[in-house]
């Protein structure tokens, strides 16, 4: 996949998690994603456990991300520059920030995604 697609694709994602598709989102990814926690903290693997974490999450929180910048790395990952807001279920706002989410591809679904803190 180009890195013109790709950034298309995680726009994509990025809108599709906001309106609480999961299974628009999953099919990006692999059946045996390795995705990060960043709620209760550790990772989840493959498509049945990311379901049940944004499940979880979405229960009691309301998360909204929001890509600002999408570049390739040297090394073939994706790093992508999002605006985190989070609010309760009563709309209050908990956090906003930016972190960084940094993707590995495999095949032009979504291997791997870490979070790592943005540098501001």
């Amino acid at each position: 996949m180009k890195f013109i697609e790709i950034k298309e694709v995680i726009n994509h994602l990025y809108s599709e998690f906001n309106k609480r598709n999961i299974d628009n989102v999953l099919a990006f990814m692999r059946p045996d994603v390795h995705w990060p926690n960043g709620w209760e903290g550790g990772y989840v693997e493959g498509h049945d456990e990311v379901r049940a974490y944004w499940t979880r999450q979405w229960k009691v929180l309301d998360p909204e991300v929001v890509p600002l910048n999408i570049l390739p790395l040297p090394d073939g990952r994706i790093q992508v520059l999002v605006q985190q807001t989070v609010k309760d279920m009563e709309g209050r706002l908990l956090s906003a920030n930016k972190v960084r989410h940094v993707y590995t591809f495999d095949n032009d679904l979504i291997k791997t995604m870490e979070i790592e803190p943005a540098d501001n």
